[in-house]
């Protein structure tokens, strides 16, 4: 069993395949030309595999592959196929646009469960965010996953400014098809700009919500991020994830690791272990896994107040959202 001094019990692992994404959203990558990392530098398929096996005997019971964009990766359907064979969970986020080459490999991988970040339902809004003119691909790949039965997330950045013009449009989306759409409070990463005023938070995207529908609060499951709601008489259901204005960090059951094979406690911390060097070395990892959640901090990776309202971006020292993995 992980578990931290605050007897948090972690059981999910966050893995990110690469640093490279297809897209270029200026809340997850910063605008400044971005170098990603060699090959050489990523985990290999095999260490992926072997890392995975360590926090699987340790209690992993779900693993989520991340990026950057988890099918650029060249290896991806090796990964996968990897992975595959462990007892867990497993699952993946994406930008949907490759979806439709993998269907079989997801089905084959038992692969059940996608979470597709999508943060405009408008063309233009859309290549506004990504520079890259893939919506109806994106959205024809969404279609696709519903088809096969597949359950579908999607996650939507709340960035102020646009997520107003578009929240009520995401509701209604659920009412037919059976989409769980996710708001996610803008957050501060290295070079996204992030400041406070930016935040449009879940009460106040709630309030909005209910001038236009009746709503109804649904149970949360355990170590939930998202407080989920339903629009009575809609198949599908909507969220808000409050990392900003209501963290969640009391339940925490996450652990990430970056491409390169650093361990990270939380989304928001400094701190790095170095997993794929000690891999690498020959040495025993499990050592560093647990030396890395008794550093883990109560909330927020220690780095800023809970009251949102008082961090400071540019005194957050962290890596970029694209360098994490999400």
């Amino acid at each position: 069993m992980l578990q931290d001094r605050f007897q948090r019990v972690h059981d999910y692992l966050r893995i990110s395949l690469t640093d490279s994404c297809n897209f270029r959203c200026t809340y997850c990558m910063p605008e400044e030309n971005i170098q990603c990392m060699p090959n050489a530098h990523l985990m290999q398929p095999d260490e992926i595999e072997t890392i995975a096996k360590i926090f699987v005997s340790l209690g992993v019971k779900k693993i989520r592959l991340t990026g950057g964009e988890p099918m650029v990766r060249k290896e991806f359907a090796e990964i996968v196929e990897r992975l595959a064979k462990l007892p867990v969970e497993l699952t993946l986020t994406t930008n949907g646009v490759l979806v439709h080459q993998y269907l079989g490999l997801f089905k084959k991988a038992g692969i059940r469960s996608l979470n597709v970040s999508l943060d405009s339902l408008k063309q233009e809004t859309f290549f506004k965010l990504t520079k890259r003119d893939k919506f109806q691909q994106v959205w024809d790949n969404i279609e696709l996953l519903l088809k096969h039965d597949f359950r579908i997330k999607i996650n939507v950045v709340a960035l102020n400014g646009i997520i107003e013009n578009e929240l009520l449009d995401f509701v209604k989306i659920t009412k037919q098809l059976p989409l769980h759409v996710r708001f996610i409070e803008f957050m501060p990463f290295a070079g996204n700009l992030w400041d406070s005023s930016k935040v449009l938070t879940a009460q106040k995207m709630l309030d909005m919500v209910k001038e236009e529908f009746d709503v109804v609060k649904l149970k949360d499951e355990p170590h939930a991020t998202a407080k989920k709601y339903k629009a009575i008489g809609h198949e599908g259901t909507f969220a808000f994830i409050t990392t900003m204005s209501e963290h969640f960090c009391g339940s925490c059951n996450r652990m990430r690791i970056t491409a390169d094979g650093k361990m990270k406690n939380c989304l928001f911390g400094k701190e790095e272990m170095d997993l794929l060097g000690t891999l690498r070395a020959g040495k025993e990892i499990e050592p560093l896994i647990r030396l890395s959640l008794y550093n883990k901090h109560a909330a927020l990776g220690g780095q800023f107040s809970p009251d949102y309202q008082k961090a400071e971006a540019d005194k957050i020292e962290n890596r970029s959202m694209i360098k994490i993995g999400g």
